[in-house]
């Protein structure tokens, strides 16, 4: 199933994000890896995915 980040993308570009694991549901955001697992972990939260979201949305095709 395709997950589209692109809302994820607009609102926390440059930032680290913690997701639930619905992989749609923002826990946390900042500047920091440290700072956003403080974050989700307050909420209960000890192991969200965690996501870098680019600056820039660069579109890619790749091949073998």
């Amino acid at each position: 199933m395709t997950i589209d980040f692109t809302n994820i993308c607009q609102k926390y570009p440059g930032l680290w994000v913690a997701l639930q694991d619905d992989e749609k549901t923002v826990l946390a955001s900042g500047k920091t890896v440290q700072e956003v697992m403080k974050k989700a972990q307050q909420k209960g939260f000890n192991e969200p995915i965690l996501f870098r979201v680019p600056t820039e949305v660069i579109p890619y095709v790749g091949s073998f």
